[in-house]
């Protein structure tokens, strides 16, 4: 490790002479950087994953890309929003609350090239291609020494708002706290300081101020300055094997690949034998780990901590453990164990060899062979005595060759992009046999991509001069649009002849078919343009389109519409888990409605769509099978059925349940004055004089909120 010239930087660093001159030179070193008091050491790596906020704690210098947990640096206290929303006519209202949080977290010590991923509690707040999974405003300011204050510090702080030049932190405004118990949850990040992995030199030379460098083999995809210099250089020389030399002024890295000096079999330079041999010498098998652990951030694993080991055979029981704050491979974690074991196994062997003059530029921490013996040497000190300069020599490990490891199972956190919002609104009659009491707008939505978890709502009823708000889409529907249109089928009987093509927006998106008691209870129900159908058999034939068949047409009174399908046209399977439903104020009728949908994704801005209120959801159906009957004098006596808009499902099989206040209908006589005639009952005696100028009849039904649509029948000439 570094232990070879720490101890004696300060007599030796300006060579044999001038040791006074050495000595001024390693206490400089000395004070400043290596024997700085030792109150702290290099970070855990429990530290860089836990986010922290505590007064004086040390903010890391990240080199390459890693995972750091950060230091909140400055919040603003809670922000509580409130919502009144009601279940319905005669319901209580209710009171939603939602919080957020503004604040700041420092990242890096030094300036960043930029931020990847985010993680809040574990789970991806921010995916790899930039997109955030919860509400949230985000800036971020890179360390540079000429950054300005943020704006919403400064608004906050005024005119004492620090900018923080030299650190690089992250600042969220407005973060949405519902997903994370309603408090700033633990932060994580991916810092992406330098686009490559770095040398181990050029950290030492960061972190100490350009007191050590040099080159070594090893070079970081990611690593976490953080602690005192001292720690942090030992830290690197314990992983990269390398040790520290007195160069001038500083101190340089070397790790033995490069050999200096090539000395005799009997200790002397060439021409040089004062008559001292080498002494060989070897330490106890058990006075060197037997087991070496690398602990690390694994990048293929999201940054989790990896553990990998070298072991070797024979006596001992000591374990090493090196805990490295980067982000490394699996492999090269092992190599490092692997490297680590084999050097102190090397480092037994030591060899004492006496000199003449000649020798006196082989300082400590030179790299030697030594001509004889095998390998090469670290010189591990020195000293010069009666003309005679000796040299302890400690055997260096040979180049271990790269490792090969399993990281272990790989469980990252879903990154599903939300994609932008897709918002269907229709007014429609109840799915269930309820009778509602205002018009009932039913909202479905979903994302383009698989990550769209939901957005929030608000609704016009003025052409947009006034929003309210209307709480947020209820799960994820399953829609699409038609790939191909459908003929008109039957109304009463499945449908066995036309088929539908539907393209589903994403692939992840499926259907299934339902059996005669499925559909009998409501089930596969769906929105094809403005007519409500019913499938039972659903076949996948691409990536995102489906055939759907045995349909189930014009269902709760929408057969106006079978006709009326075009290419492109909306498909929503309506679920009670994601159809939302907007209740409006009976003064909406008739009007159009404009609605806009806000996600995490809708970065352009929200989504609008617009829905008409032609007061389906209250108003009775229209009468059916109007018939005609003569009964004498150019009298005709007209019939109809009526419908309800409760009871679909006919349980009793004797007659559909009234579904309104009181059983009331007008006839219009089309044709002549256009006379109106009003009945409580489903039938009606035209007389000749009023057929005279009447070409047709038209039926309403009169309910408790308006009239139906109307049934109209011809009359024939008397």
């Amino acid at each position: 490790m570094a232990t070879l010239v720490l101890s004696v930087v300060g007599g030796i660093v300006g060579g044999p002479v001038g040791a006074s001159i050495g000595a001024l030179v390693g206490q400089q070193i000395d004070r400043n950087l290596l024997f700085a008091p030792k109150a702290r050491q290099g970070a855990r790596l429990t530290e860089l994953a836990l986010q922290t906020s505590s007064y004086g704690t040390s903010i890391a210098q990240v080199f390459g890309t890693m995972r750091i947990g950060g230091c909140v640096i400055w919040s603003t206290d809670l922000i509580e929003s409130r919502s009144t929303s009601s279940a319905g006519k005669g319901q209580p209202k209710v009171t939603n609350y939602s919080y957020a949080a503004s604040f700041a977290v420092a990242l890096s010590g030094r300036p960043i090239a930029g931020v990847g991923r985010i993680w809040a509690d574990g789970k991806l707040l921010r995916g790899a291609a930039g997109d955030f999974k919860a509400a949230t405003g985000f800036r971020l300011h890179r360390g540079g020494e000429d950054q300005a204050v943020d704006p919403l510090i400064a608004a906050a702080e005024g005119a004492l708002a620090p900018a923080h030049r030299g650190i690089a932190y992250a600042v969220f405004e407005h973060l949405q706290l519902a997903d994370y118990g309603n408090r700033i949850p633990s932060l994580t990040f991916e810092v992406i300081a330098d686009a490559a992995p770095v040398p181990v030199g050029v950290i030492a030379a960061a972190v100490s101020d350009g007191l050590v460098g040099g080159t070594v083999a090893l070079s970081l995809p990611g690593f976490a300055a953080h602690g005192d210099a001292r720690g942090v250089l030992e830290l690197l020389g314990a992983a990269s094997g390398a040790w520290f030399v007195p160069a001038g002024r500083t101190l340089v890295l070397r790790d033995g690949r490069a050999v200096e000096a090539t000395l005799d079999d009997a200790g002397c330079g060439a021409g040089e034998r004062p008559g001292a041999q080498a002494v060989r010498a070897f330490g106890a098998l058990d006075g060197v780990a037997q087991t070496v652990t690398v602990a690390h951030y694994d990048a293929a694993r999201d940054y989790q901590t990896g553990l990998q080991q070298a072991r070797r055979p024979g006596a001992g029981q000591r374990v090493a453990r090196i805990e490295l704050p980067a982000s490394v491979s699996a492999d090269t974690a092992k190599t490092i164990a692997a490297a680590e074991l084999a050097r102190g196994e090397a480092g037994r062997e030591r060899r004492t060899l006496a000199l003449g003059w000649a020798a006196l530029g082989v300082t400590p921490g030179a790299c030697v062979a030594i001509a004889g013996a095998p390998g090469v040497y670290r010189v591990a000190s020195w000293s010069f005595e009666h003309d005679v300069l000796t040299l302890d020599c400690v055997r260096l490990a040979a180049a271990t060759a790269p490792a090969s490891a399993s990281p272990g199972r790989v469980l990252p956190a879903p990154d599903a992009v939300a994609g932008t919002t897709i918002l269907h609104a229709a007014e429609l009659p109840p799915l269930d046999d309820s009778l509602p009491s205002a018009p009932r707008l039913t909202v479905a939505a979903a994302g383009t991509e698989a990550g769209w978890r939901g957005a929030a709502l608000l609704y016009s009823l003025d052409d947009g001069a006034r929003w309210l708000p209307a709480g947020a889409t209820t799960g994820v529907a399953t829609l699409g649009v038609l790939a191909s249109v459908p003929g008109i089928g039957p109304r009463d009987l499945i449908d066995r002849i036309n088929t539908i093509e539907v393209d589903l927006a994403q692939e992840g998106m499926s259907l299934a078919g339902a059996d005669a008691a499925a559909l009998d209870a409501g089930a596969n129900i769906a929105l094809v343009g403005d007519e409500l159908l019913q499938f039972g058999q659903a076949t996948q034939i691409g990536a995102r389109r489906w055939r759907i068949s045995e349909l189930l047409r014009g269902r709760r009174g929408t057969e106006g519409a079978m006709a009326l399908q075009a290419a492109g046209d909306r498909f929503v399977l309506l679920e009670a888990a994601t159809a939302g439903v907007i209740e409006l104020p009976l003064s909406s009728i008739g009007a159009t409605v404009r609605l806009l949908a806000s996600g995490i994704g809708d970065v352009a801005g929200p989504v609008a769509v617009t829905a008409t209120v032609p007061g389906r959801s209250l108003l009775p159906l229209a009468p059916v099978h109007l018939a005609l009957e003569s009964i004498g004098d150019g009298d005709v006596r007209l019939r109809w059925v009526r419908r309800s808009r409760a009871g679909w499902r006919w349980i009793d099989g004797v007659d559909a349940p009234l579904g309104e206040e009181r059983e009331a209908y007008r006839v219009t006589l089309i044709g002549g004055a256009g006379r109106a005639i009003e009945t409580t009952v489903p039938e009606l005696t035209v007389t000749a004089a009023d057929r005279a100028a009447a070409v047709a009849l038209q039926v309403r039904q009169i309910g408790s909120f308006g009239e139906s649509p109307a049934a109209e029948i011809a009359l024939p000439a008397l």
